[in-house]
């Protein structure tokens, strides 16, 4: 099996090299460049797997390279864990709302990036992949939605939702571990005309964890942010 292509791009010459050893101790083929610019130009010459962005690089920052290889066809295909000193609720939401898989403060420890890596790829995979029919029963533990029969249980009993909350639910749990904003979650649902606002979300999370009951906990809450579904 190939090995999955990982493309840093950071401008502090220490964090690459530690990065590169890190993830390359980890089977991963790894390519470094110390700018935007030169991250483009790679992409350019080969799709990587994922990106780790540093947010704050000389000349074009992380966000705008995000909007650009996102605006452009293919190579929004590749998943981006953005990586940076700015840890403010602000800056996070900016990058899962531009696109970005996943967001990490530093400091952080490489075992915890190297998690983060693992995850981001395997949810690119799954979003690549075709999704057969049995793909439509999720099964968790206790937990069964079965999205062709628009039926969730939870121990064997039916959880009567709404058909916005169900659309809120099925969207978490088919990526575990993933965190969605709010924002996020609105588009997963809008193209089903379900009226849902900014505000909403919460109150249909809320209403969705009551039903739940014993499972309420499948759906963490990641303050300023938004939800993930757990991944266990």
């Amino acid at each position: 099996m190939a090995k999955a292509t990982i493309l840093v791009i950071e401008d502090d010459q220490d964090i690459r090299e530690l990065l590169a050893y890190t993830l390359g101790k980890e089977g991963y083929e790894v390519e470094t460049v110390p700018t935007a610019e030169a991250g483009l130009a790679a992409m350019a010459a080969r799709m990587p797997d994922l990106v780790v962005l540093d947010v704050m690089l000389p000349g074009m920052d992380g966000f705008e390279f995000l909007r650009k290889i996102k605006s452009k066809p293919g190579r929004g295909d590749s998943a981006v864990i953005m990586v940076s000193a700015k840890g403010e609720e602000a800056d996070i939401v900016a990058g899962l709302e531009l696109g970005a898989d996943d967001y990490v403060t530093k400091p952080f420890s490489p075992r915890v990036l190297v998690a983060r890596v693992r995850t981001a790829l395997r949810h690119a995979v799954e979003s690549r992949s075709p999704h057969p029919a049995e793909l439509s029963t999720i099964t968790m533990g206790d937990f069964m939605l079965d999205a062709d029969r628009h039926e969730l249980k939870v121990s064997g009993h039916p959880i009567d939702l709404s058909a916005t909350e169900f659309a809120i639910i099925e969207r978490l749990a088919r990526s575990p571990g993933r965190v969605f904003t709010r924002a996020q979650i609105i588009d997963s649902v809008r193209g089903r005309d379900y009226p849902v606002t900014d505000r909403s979300v919460d109150v249909q999370v809320l209403s969705i964890r009551k039903k739940l009951g014993a499972a309420s906990d499948m759906i963490e809450t990641v303050r300023g942010v938004g939800y993930r579904f757990r991944d266990e």
